[in-house]
Protein backbone atom coordinates (compact mmCIF):
# COMPACT_ATOMS: atom_id res chain seq x y z
CA UNK A 1 0.00 0.00 0.00
CA UNK A 2 1.56 3.43 -1.17
CA UNK A 3 1.58 6.28 1.14
CA UNK A 4 -1.14 8.57 -0.84
CA UNK A 5 -3.74 5.29 -0.36
CA UNK A 6 -2.60 4.89 3.24
CA UNK A 7 -3.39 8.78 3.80
CA UNK A 8 -6.74 8.60 2.27
CA UNK A 9 -7.70 5.65 4.31
CA UNK A 10 -6.54 6.38 7.98
CA UNK A 11 -5.62 10.28 7.56
CA UNK A 12 -9.30 11.20 8.68
CA UNK A 13 -9.08 8.37 11.29
CA UNK A 14 -6.26 9.69 12.69
CA UNK A 15 -7.00 13.28 12.53
CA UNK A 16 -10.26 12.24 15.05
CA UNK A 17 -8.14 10.23 17.40
CA UNK A 18 -5.90 13.67 18.02
CA UNK A 19 -8.90 15.66 18.43
CA UNK A 20 -10.37 13.15 21.12
CA UNK A 21 -7.49 12.79 22.87
CA UNK A 22 -6.81 16.73 23.04
CA UNK A 23 -10.74 17.02 24.40
CA UNK A 24 -9.91 14.46 27.20
CA UNK A 25 -6.95 16.28 27.93
CA UNK A 26 -8.28 19.88 28.29
CA UNK A 27 -11.79 18.42 30.45
CA UNK A 28 -9.13 16.56 32.93
CA UNK A 29 -7.04 19.78 32.94
CA UNK A 30 -10.33 21.53 33.88
CA UNK A 31 -11.39 19.15 36.38
CA UNK A 32 -8.11 19.41 38.15
CA UNK A 33 -8.21 23.44 37.91
CA UNK A 34 -11.81 23.44 39.97
CA UNK A 35 -10.33 21.05 42.26
CA UNK A 36 -7.57 23.48 43.83
CA UNK A 37 -8.92 25.79 46.52
CA UNK A 38 -9.49 29.23 45.66
CA UNK A 39 -6.10 31.98 46.16
CA UNK A 40 -5.69 33.32 50.04
CA UNK A 41 -7.05 37.12 49.85
CA UNK A 42 -4.56 39.84 48.89
CA UNK A 43 -3.88 41.93 52.06
CA UNK A 44 -5.66 45.27 52.72
CA UNK A 45 -3.62 47.92 53.27
CA UNK A 46 -4.08 49.95 56.65
CA UNK A 47 -4.78 53.74 56.10
CA UNK A 48 -2.14 55.88 57.48
CA UNK A 49 -3.54 57.02 61.05
CA UNK A 50 -4.03 61.16 60.67
CA UNK A 51 -2.73 62.43 63.84
CA UNK A 52 -5.42 64.11 66.52
CA UNK A 53 -5.75 67.91 65.96
CA UNK A 54 -4.80 69.64 68.93
CA UNK A 55 -6.79 72.52 70.78
CA UNK A 56 -5.11 75.54 68.97
CA UNK A 57 -5.87 73.66 65.65
CA UNK A 58 -9.77 74.45 66.36
CA UNK A 59 -8.85 78.41 66.99
CA UNK A 60 -10.01 79.94 63.70
CA UNK A 61 -13.22 77.53 63.69
CA UNK A 62 -13.97 78.64 67.41
CA UNK A 63 -13.18 82.35 66.46
CA UNK A 64 -15.39 82.08 63.04
CA UNK A 65 -18.32 80.02 64.31
CA UNK A 66 -18.89 82.46 67.88
CA UNK A 67 -21.60 84.99 65.88
CA UNK A 68 -23.24 87.06 68.72
CA UNK A 69 -26.73 88.09 67.75
CA UNK A 70 -27.63 91.36 70.02
CA UNK A 71 -31.42 92.85 69.58
CA UNK A 72 -31.38 96.67 70.46
CA UNK A 73 -33.79 98.98 70.94
CA UNK A 74 -33.23 102.89 70.07
CA UNK A 75 -36.22 105.04 71.38
CA UNK A 76 -36.35 108.90 71.58
CA UNK A 77 -37.02 111.23 74.73
CA UNK A 78 -40.62 110.53 74.57
CA UNK A 79 -39.77 106.73 74.21
CA UNK A 80 -40.92 106.51 70.95
CA UNK A 81 -39.20 103.79 68.51
CA UNK A 82 -36.26 105.14 66.41
CA UNK A 83 -36.12 103.48 62.83
CA UNK A 84 -33.38 103.43 59.98
CA UNK A 85 -30.44 103.91 61.50
CA UNK A 86 -27.57 102.80 59.47
CA UNK A 87 -24.85 100.43 61.28
CA UNK A 88 -22.27 103.03 61.00
CA UNK A 89 -23.96 105.08 63.95
CA UNK A 90 -23.56 102.17 66.55
CA UNK A 91 -20.94 101.49 68.80
CA UNK A 92 -20.59 98.06 70.30
CA UNK A 93 -18.21 96.95 72.67
CA UNK A 94 -17.36 93.32 74.29
CA UNK A 95 -15.59 93.90 77.97
CA UNK A 96 -14.21 97.10 76.61
CA UNK A 97 -12.97 95.61 73.38
CA UNK A 98 -14.67 97.63 69.89
CA UNK A 99 -16.58 94.56 68.07
CA UNK A 100 -17.20 95.19 64.62
CA UNK A 101 -20.72 94.86 63.26
CA UNK A 102 -21.28 92.37 60.18
CA UNK A 103 -24.66 92.91 59.53
CA UNK A 104 -27.57 94.69 60.98
CA UNK A 105 -30.96 91.88 60.73
CA UNK A 106 -34.01 92.50 60.09
CA UNK A 107 -36.18 91.20 62.59
CA UNK A 108 -39.25 90.07 60.40
CA UNK A 109 -36.04 87.65 59.28
CA UNK A 110 -35.71 86.59 62.29
CA UNK A 111 -38.34 83.97 63.79
CA UNK A 112 -39.85 84.37 67.44
CA UNK A 113 -39.95 82.18 70.16
CA UNK A 114 -41.80 83.42 72.93
CA UNK A 115 -42.74 82.14 76.95
CA UNK A 116 -46.27 84.11 77.96
CA UNK A 117 -45.87 83.71 82.38
CA UNK A 118 -49.61 84.14 83.18
CA UNK A 119 -50.34 84.76 86.85
CA UNK A 120 -53.16 82.75 87.95
CA UNK A 121 -52.72 83.19 91.48
CA UNK A 122 -54.83 84.95 94.13
CA UNK A 123 -52.62 87.81 94.36
CA UNK A 124 -53.23 88.84 90.74
CA UNK A 125 -56.70 87.05 90.31
CA UNK A 126 -58.50 89.15 92.77
CA UNK A 127 -57.62 92.35 91.19
CA UNK A 128 -60.91 92.18 89.54
CA UNK A 129 -60.03 92.06 85.57
CA UNK A 130 -58.02 88.89 85.23
CA UNK A 131 -60.44 88.42 81.91
CA UNK A 132 -59.17 91.23 80.39
CA UNK A 133 -55.75 90.11 80.62
CA UNK A 134 -55.93 87.18 79.10
CA UNK A 135 -57.73 88.87 76.21
CA UNK A 136 -55.02 91.31 76.02
CA UNK A 137 -52.34 88.73 75.90
CA UNK A 138 -54.05 86.32 73.50
CA UNK A 139 -54.75 89.48 71.15
CA UNK A 140 -50.56 90.35 71.45
CA UNK A 141 -49.60 86.92 70.54
CA UNK A 142 -52.06 87.18 66.92
CA UNK A 143 -50.78 90.82 66.64
CA UNK A 144 -46.82 89.57 66.88
CA UNK A 145 -46.68 86.33 65.81
CA UNK A 146 -45.83 85.60 62.09
CA UNK A 147 -46.40 82.21 60.62
CA UNK A 148 -42.63 81.67 61.78
CA UNK A 149 -42.94 82.23 65.57
CA UNK A 150 -44.03 79.92 68.20
CA UNK A 151 -45.35 80.38 71.63
CA UNK A 152 -45.51 78.55 74.83
CA UNK A 153 -47.49 79.35 77.80
CA UNK A 154 -47.14 78.74 81.55
CA UNK A 155 -48.78 79.19 84.56
CA UNK A 156 -47.50 81.36 87.66
CA UNK A 157 -49.17 80.18 90.96
CA UNK A 158 -48.17 77.48 93.83
CA UNK A 159 -45.74 75.60 91.18
CA UNK A 160 -44.24 76.78 87.84
CA UNK A 161 -46.72 74.55 85.13
CA UNK A 162 -46.49 74.53 81.34
CA UNK A 163 -50.19 74.52 80.10
CA UNK A 164 -48.85 74.61 76.03
CA UNK A 165 -45.45 74.03 74.87
CA UNK A 166 -44.04 76.05 71.65
CA UNK A 167 -46.43 76.18 69.31
CA UNK A 168 -48.56 78.28 66.71
CA UNK A 169 -49.88 82.18 67.66
CA UNK A 170 -54.18 80.26 67.50
CA UNK A 171 -52.78 77.18 70.14
CA UNK A 172 -51.49 79.56 72.37
CA UNK A 173 -54.92 82.25 72.58
CA UNK A 174 -56.59 79.35 72.52
CA UNK A 175 -54.99 78.20 75.50
CA UNK A 176 -54.64 81.15 77.33
CA UNK A 177 -58.35 82.03 76.82
CA UNK A 178 -59.07 78.80 78.78
CA UNK A 179 -57.40 79.74 81.53
CA UNK A 180 -58.99 79.85 85.35
CA UNK A 181 -58.11 82.22 88.10
CA UNK A 182 -57.45 81.15 91.54
CA UNK A 183 -60.73 81.23 93.69
CA UNK A 184 -59.10 81.20 96.95
CA UNK A 185 -55.79 81.91 98.30
CA UNK A 186 -52.43 80.81 96.10
CA UNK A 187 -49.14 80.90 96.65
CA UNK A 188 -46.74 81.94 93.88
CA UNK A 189 -43.91 80.47 92.41
CA UNK A 190 -42.70 83.56 90.49
CA UNK A 191 -38.73 82.60 90.19
CA UNK A 192 -39.49 79.13 89.73
CA UNK A 193 -41.70 79.56 87.03
CA UNK A 194 -39.65 81.97 84.77
CA UNK A 195 -36.45 79.57 85.72
CA UNK A 196 -38.35 76.63 84.10
CA UNK A 197 -39.54 79.30 80.56
CA UNK A 198 -35.96 80.15 80.58
CA UNK A 199 -34.03 76.74 80.12
CA UNK A 200 -37.48 75.59 78.28
CA UNK A 201 -36.39 78.02 75.40
CA UNK A 202 -32.86 77.35 76.02
CA UNK A 203 -33.22 73.62 75.06
CA UNK A 204 -36.29 74.15 72.65
CA UNK A 205 -35.56 76.72 70.64
CA UNK A 206 -33.32 76.04 67.42
CA UNK A 207 -30.96 78.41 66.41
CA UNK A 208 -31.28 81.72 65.13
CA UNK A 209 -34.05 82.25 66.91
CA UNK A 210 -35.05 85.44 69.24
CA UNK A 211 -36.20 84.28 72.63
CA UNK A 212 -38.71 86.05 74.61
CA UNK A 213 -40.60 86.02 77.68
CA UNK A 214 -43.44 88.01 78.68
CA UNK A 215 -44.74 87.94 82.11
CA UNK A 216 -47.87 89.18 83.46
CA UNK A 217 -47.74 88.80 87.47
CA UNK A 218 -46.83 91.72 90.07
CA UNK A 219 -43.79 90.05 90.57
CA UNK A 220 -44.11 88.96 94.52
CA UNK A 221 -42.91 85.49 95.04
CA UNK A 222 -44.17 83.37 98.18
CA UNK A 223 -43.47 79.59 97.42
CA UNK A 224 -40.58 79.02 94.81
CA UNK A 225 -37.87 76.91 95.88
CA UNK A 226 -35.57 79.86 96.81
CA UNK A 227 -37.67 81.36 99.72
CA UNK A 228 -39.19 78.37 100.39
CA UNK A 229 -36.96 77.60 104.14
CA UNK A 230 -37.21 81.43 104.76
CA UNK A 231 -40.87 81.40 104.51
CA UNK A 232 -41.34 78.36 106.55
CA UNK A 233 -39.02 79.88 109.39
CA UNK A 234 -41.46 83.26 109.26
CA UNK A 235 -44.35 81.12 109.52
CA UNK A 236 -42.83 79.17 112.70
CA UNK A 237 -41.95 82.72 114.65
CA UNK A 238 -45.14 84.19 113.78
CA UNK A 239 -45.79 84.81 117.97
CA UNK A 240 -42.34 85.46 118.77
CA UNK A 241 -41.96 88.93 117.40
CA UNK A 242 -37.74 89.59 117.62
CA UNK A 243 -37.20 86.00 116.12
CA UNK A 244 -39.96 86.85 113.14
CA UNK A 245 -38.21 90.66 112.65
CA UNK A 246 -35.06 88.43 111.80
CA UNK A 247 -36.94 85.88 109.52
CA UNK A 248 -37.99 88.84 107.80
CA UNK A 249 -34.59 90.43 106.95
CA UNK A 250 -33.31 86.72 106.14
CA UNK A 251 -36.30 86.96 103.82
CA UNK A 252 -35.27 90.24 101.84
CA UNK A 253 -31.86 88.82 101.57
CA UNK A 254 -33.37 86.27 99.93
CA UNK A 255 -35.13 87.60 97.87
CA UNK A 256 -31.74 89.64 96.23
CA UNK A 257 -30.36 86.09 95.54
CA UNK A 258 -33.11 85.03 94.13
CA UNK A 259 -33.69 88.06 91.48
CA UNK A 260 -29.90 87.16 90.70
CA UNK A 261 -29.73 83.63 90.34
CA UNK A 262 -32.98 84.30 88.19
CA UNK A 263 -31.23 86.98 86.21
CA UNK A 264 -28.68 84.67 85.22
CA UNK A 265 -30.58 81.98 84.01
CA UNK A 266 -32.30 84.12 81.82
CA UNK A 267 -29.14 85.80 80.25
CA UNK A 268 -28.10 81.82 79.78
CA UNK A 269 -30.87 81.49 77.78
CA UNK A 270 -30.51 84.68 75.73
CA UNK A 271 -33.47 85.53 76.17
CA UNK A 272 -35.57 88.95 76.46
CA UNK A 273 -37.64 89.51 79.73
CA UNK A 274 -40.53 91.67 79.81
CA UNK A 275 -43.02 92.07 82.67
CA UNK A 276 -46.38 93.88 82.53
CA UNK A 277 -47.70 94.31 86.49
CA UNK A 278 -51.28 94.70 86.52
CA UNK A 279 -50.62 95.95 89.54
CA UNK A 280 -51.04 99.67 88.43
CA UNK A 281 -49.25 102.72 90.90
CA UNK A 282 -51.08 100.80 93.90
CA UNK A 283 -47.69 98.77 94.05
CA UNK A 284 -45.91 101.60 95.57
CA UNK A 285 -47.79 101.10 98.52
CA UNK A 286 -46.40 98.51 100.34
CA UNK A 287 -42.85 96.99 100.62
CA UNK A 288 -43.22 93.42 99.17
CA UNK A 289 -44.79 94.92 96.33
CA UNK A 290 -41.89 97.66 95.45
CA UNK A 291 -39.61 95.20 95.49
CA UNK A 292 -41.45 92.73 93.70
CA UNK A 293 -41.71 95.00 91.02
CA UNK A 294 -37.74 96.36 91.28
CA UNK A 295 -37.14 92.55 90.72
CA UNK A 296 -38.68 92.56 87.67
CA UNK A 297 -37.17 95.66 86.78
CA UNK A 298 -33.79 94.54 87.02
CA UNK A 299 -34.18 91.29 85.06
CA UNK A 300 -35.59 93.22 82.45
CA UNK A 301 -32.55 95.82 81.87
CA UNK A 302 -30.11 93.05 81.79
CA UNK A 303 -31.55 91.34 79.25
CA UNK A 304 -32.76 93.82 77.00
CA UNK A 305 -36.27 94.08 77.61
CA UNK A 306 -38.51 96.79 79.88
CA UNK A 307 -40.93 96.26 82.73
CA UNK A 308 -44.30 97.76 82.34
CA UNK A 309 -46.76 98.89 85.04
CA UNK A 310 -50.05 100.09 83.30
CA UNK A 311 -52.22 102.88 85.33
CA UNK A 312 -54.79 99.76 84.74
CA UNK A 313 -56.93 98.08 82.32
CA UNK A 314 -57.52 100.57 80.03
CA UNK A 315 -53.66 101.08 79.40
CA UNK A 316 -52.85 96.98 79.06
CA UNK A 317 -53.64 97.18 75.72
CA UNK A 318 -51.60 99.98 74.72
CA UNK A 319 -48.52 97.95 76.57
CA UNK A 320 -49.08 94.82 74.41
CA UNK A 321 -48.93 97.15 72.08
CA UNK A 322 -45.57 98.93 72.67
CA UNK A 323 -43.95 95.19 73.48
CA UNK A 324 -44.95 94.02 70.02
CA UNK A 325 -43.89 97.31 68.24
CA UNK A 326 -40.63 96.90 70.30
CA UNK A 327 -40.59 93.19 69.20
CA UNK A 328 -40.66 94.16 64.98
CA UNK A 329 -38.74 97.46 65.38
CA UNK A 330 -35.55 95.99 66.78
CA UNK A 331 -31.79 96.30 65.10
CA UNK A 332 -30.72 92.80 65.40
CA UNK A 333 -26.84 93.78 65.42
CA UNK A 334 -24.42 91.06 64.58
CA UNK A 335 -21.09 90.24 65.00
CA UNK A 336 -18.16 87.79 65.68
CA UNK A 337 -16.65 88.07 69.11
CA UNK A 338 -12.89 89.32 69.21
CA UNK A 339 -13.02 88.62 73.31
CA UNK A 340 -9.86 86.99 74.65
CA UNK A 341 -11.79 85.53 77.40
CA UNK A 342 -11.43 81.83 77.47
CA UNK A 343 -14.16 79.14 78.75
CA UNK A 344 -17.97 80.29 78.89
CA UNK A 345 -18.14 83.25 81.79
CA UNK A 346 -19.99 85.81 81.14
CA UNK A 347 -18.69 88.63 78.85
CA UNK A 348 -20.21 92.11 79.10
CA UNK A 349 -21.05 94.35 76.26
CA UNK A 350 -22.13 97.92 75.62
CA UNK A 351 -24.45 99.12 72.70
CA UNK A 352 -24.36 103.10 72.27
CA UNK A 353 -24.84 105.76 69.34
CA UNK A 354 -22.44 108.61 70.23
CA UNK A 355 -23.93 110.73 67.34
CA UNK A 356 -27.35 110.75 68.70
CA UNK A 357 -26.77 111.88 72.29
CA UNK A 358 -30.58 112.23 72.40
CA UNK A 359 -31.19 108.73 71.86
CA UNK A 360 -31.71 106.08 74.50
CA UNK A 361 -30.41 102.41 73.60
CA UNK A 362 -31.76 99.64 75.29
CA UNK A 363 -30.05 96.07 74.74
CA UNK A 364 -28.90 93.28 76.88
CA UNK A 365 -25.94 93.77 79.47
CA UNK A 366 -23.97 91.15 78.29
CA UNK A 367 -23.98 87.15 77.40
CA UNK A 368 -22.68 83.48 78.46
CA UNK A 369 -21.19 81.68 75.35
CA UNK A 370 -22.34 78.46 74.77
CA UNK A 371 -20.33 75.35 74.77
Amino acid sequence: MNREHWGRQFGPALLFAVLALFCCSGLASAQYVKDLPPPPPLPIPKPTPTPALKDEDFDVIRVSSNLVMVPVSVVNASGQAVHGLPVSDFRLEEEGRIQQIVEVGNPDQVPLDIAILFDISSTVSQKGFFGFQQRAAAGFLRQVMKPTDQAAVFTIGAESQMVSPLGSAETAAARLSALTAATSPVSTSFYDTVVAASKYLDENSLARRRKVIVVITDGEDTSSSFIQETMAEIRANQRVEASRATSREKLQLQHRRAVTEVQKVVQKSDAAFYSINPGGPSIHLNDMSTRAQRGMESIAQSTGGTAFVPDGEKDLEKVFNEVAAELRGQYLLQYYSNAQMPGTQFRRIVVAVPTHTDLRVRARQGYYPKK
